[in-house]
């Protein structure tokens, strides 16, 4: 079964909550920072998470952030569209930060398996800011939602993302 994602909804089996996406929408993702979120069907790779702020019950594989975490979102990086270890010289985006959004983040194999050179990267499920607030490209949800979408989901769960229901 499939977790679809829409213009304003994630819906998996009986849940169907509000989303937020890119800030132009679901579309063909041309290149890094061009603010969509890419239309396709996805794996979910594994579940990052803030062990200090929430207690994951999941069946995937999954990793604790910390301080030191953060992702690679420069092209001109061989570490591009990857997990890297802070301090990290190349542009990144650290995970462990003082908002909530990242306390739970599905990281999907968006543009990794080979990782395409400024196509795109970060295509995360994270945890939507209190009005819903466009994101970068990532689809984002209320973090109790989040939590309840981790219990039913499983490891041959795929993400589809698409402009139809």
């Amino acid at each position: 079964m499939h977790i679809l994602i829409n213009k304003n909804y994630l819906t998996y089996n009986k849940l169907k909550v509000k989303c937020a996406i890119g800030k132009k929408g679901i579309g063909n993702k041309k290149k890094e920072g061009d603010l969509i979120t890419p239309i396709g069907v996805f794996k979910i790779k594994y579940i990052l998470y803030r062990k200090d702020r929430v207690k994951v019950l999941t069946k995937l594989k999954k990793k604790v952030i910390k301080k030191n975490m953060g992702w690679c979102d420069d092209p001109n990086s061989s570490y591009y569209n990857k997990l890297v270890k802070l301090p990290f010289t190349h542009k990144h985006e650290k995970l462990y930060k003082k908002e909530n959004i990242y306390d739970i983040i599905l990281v999907l194999n968006y543009n990794m398996n080979p990782v395409k050179k400024n196509k795109g990267s970060a295509l995360f499920i994270h945890v939507s800011k209190i009005n819903y607030k466009k994101t970068e490209g990532c689809v984002a949800i209320k973090k109790i939602n989040l939590i309840k979408l981790l219990r039913m989901i499983n490891p041959n769960t795929r993400v589809k993302i698409s402009h139809r229901k």
